[in-house]
């Protein structure tokens, strides 16, 4: 344990830790929020150290990283295994198999048992944790000792209710069910924060009336993306019927087998060819392109660097968001801010992000695959409309998201908590303040 630091007003220049129990580096909104959030924070002149489970973040070198490992039971090559006796260490893990063995997801409530532990150890070394949806019951103690700010993307009660709704029997329903039982432990712990951040409006209704947590507890702080990093490649030439999606996962939600079918149907007409940034899985989807003979003219893309994702932006004539909800979607900013032309779903909060149909976006109805065919229909057939919602896309992100403003805004709620008279009585307990 170090030792305590002087003095320190809430005013200044604030020490953060992090919290995020995933980290996928190049999809899903954990890993990529971290990277980019942390690296604006630090840019701010604020000290962040990131506690992650694994599949770990990349970060600024400026980001210290402490890995908090769970038991990987959920890995992308034996998804669901059961652990060996051995590689049971830790209460934290103790958790994590018990919860797993009644057919839970268990890596939130492991991490946060872990990271508890450590946090315990430095309660004079930070003035406030952010935890990026873990939500564990840990927190709760976390937040006991600690001033702590959640933020949480979308409930995941969307994710279960679409899954359950894709299964074909009853079975299959309540092991789904059963699975994503950890939401209502996330919900109790979301219901008793202080201050939860929320990305989109749309997500903030969804959270209240999905999990109960008062609107009073919410504020709006939007994601952002680098326009500078994602920005168009006028030098790159776009192939034709040439389409790019983001797939981190083959779940329900993504609605990447309507996208699948919508390409079915348009390779009749012309040949259309698809890149997927994204590691092939099993599941329905990867089932449905073999099905569909659409293997051959499909591309998967992983492990990448955003240069190269840029590239591959530049390289294709529209970017498709097929998702059938979203609580934000980077991939829909990324994409509109390389001024590629979007097509995208009216899926929770996509019409909020992505604008008006035909002024900054090709809109569909979500779950429709005639619907998107038609709308990746109407992109393809017209190059000048293309370049006009490109162009527009780009300029709608550029003036609304960045993560340097997400960054600011977070920390102005960081202030808000920190302010709040029982966190005042904390940071005084644990050396922060005179």
């Amino acid at each position: 344990m170090q030792s305590p630091t002087p003095a320190l007003d809430i005013d200044r220049p604030l020490r953060l830790a992090y919290l995020t129990y995933r980290g996928k580096a190049h999809v899903g909104g954990q890993g990529v929020y971290t990277r980019h959030l942390t690296k604006a924070l630090v840019d701010l002149g604020h000290h962040v150290e990131v506690y992650s489970g694994q599949p770990y973040p990349p970060l600024d070198d400026r980001v210290q990283l402490h890995k908090l490992p769970s038991l990987d039971l959920w890995n992308d090559y034996y998804p669901g295994r059961f652990p060996a006796y051995w590689e049971i260490k830790s209460f934290g893990d103790i958790a994590e198999v018990l919860t797993h063995s009644k057919g839970t997801f268990g890596e939130p409530l492991g991490f946060s048992v872990r990271v508890l532990k450590e946090l315990k150890k430095r309660t004079h070394d930070f003035d406030l944790v952010h935890d990026n949806q873990c939500l564990g019951y840990g927190i709760l103690n976390v937040e006991k000792i600690i001033p702590t700010i959640v933020t949480l993307h979308h409930p995941i009660t969307r994710d279960r209710a679409l899954e359950m709704a894709h299964q074909k029997n009853w079975r299959k329903r309540h092991s789904v069910g059963r699975w994503y039982s950890f939401v209502k432990m996330q919900g109790r712990v979301a219901s008793r924060m202080p201050r939860i951040v929320v990305v989109s409006e749309n997500s903030i209704k969804d959270i209240h009336a999905d999990m109960g947590v008062s609107l009073d507890r919410m504020r709006l702080v939007p994601v952002g993306v680098d326009p500078d990093l994602f920005k168009p490649m006028p030098a790159i030439t776009r192939r034709p019927a040439r389409l790019i999606t983001t797939a981190s996962a083959d779940v329900a939600l993504k609605g990447l087998s309507y996208l699948l079918e919508a390409m079915a149907k348009l390779r009749t007409e012309q040949d259309v060819t698809l890149t997927i940034i994204g590691k092939p899985r099993e599941g329905a989807s990867n089932d449905l392109i073999d099905k569909l003979g659409l293997r051959p003219h499909i591309e998967f893309v992983s492990g990448v660097p955003d240069e190269r994702i840029v590239e591959l932006y530049a390289e294709a004539e529209l970017a498709v968001v097929p998702s059938l909800y979203e609580g934000f979607s980077l991939p829909a900013i990324e994409a509109m801010a390389t001024g590629i032309c979007l097509v995208a779903t009216d899926g929770g909060a996509l019409p909020e992000v992505t604008g008006k149909d035909g002024e900054t976006v090709l809109q569909c109805k979500a779950g429709d695959a005639e619907a998107m065919a038609a709308a990746i229909r109407r992109g393809l057939d017209d190059a000048e409309l293309r370049t006009r919602i490109g162009e527009a896309g780009r300029r709608r992100v550029v003036e609304r998201w960045s993560w340097k403003h997400c960054a600011q805004l977070t920390v102005e709620q960081y202030r808000e908590v920190l302010a709040m008279p029982a966190n005042v009585a904390k940071l005084r307990a644990n050396g922060r303040l005179g």
